[in-house]
């Protein structure tokens, strides 16, 4: 029963972040730098 319990607590944590990722990705976020141009040196585009 315990095992159950882990593993659905860990998909759940795989699967918040995959949504996580497929929504910046969405939103024009660069899953490499976060789109954050001036924290990567600019490479962005």
């Amino acid at each position: 029963m315990g095992t159950a319990i882990v593993l659905l607590v860990v998909l759940s944590a795989v699967g918040l972040a995959v949504r996580s990722m497929v929504k910046d990705k969405k939103a024009g976020k660069s899953l490499q730098c976060g789109g954050d141009c001036k924290h990567c040196g600019g490479h962005c585009h």
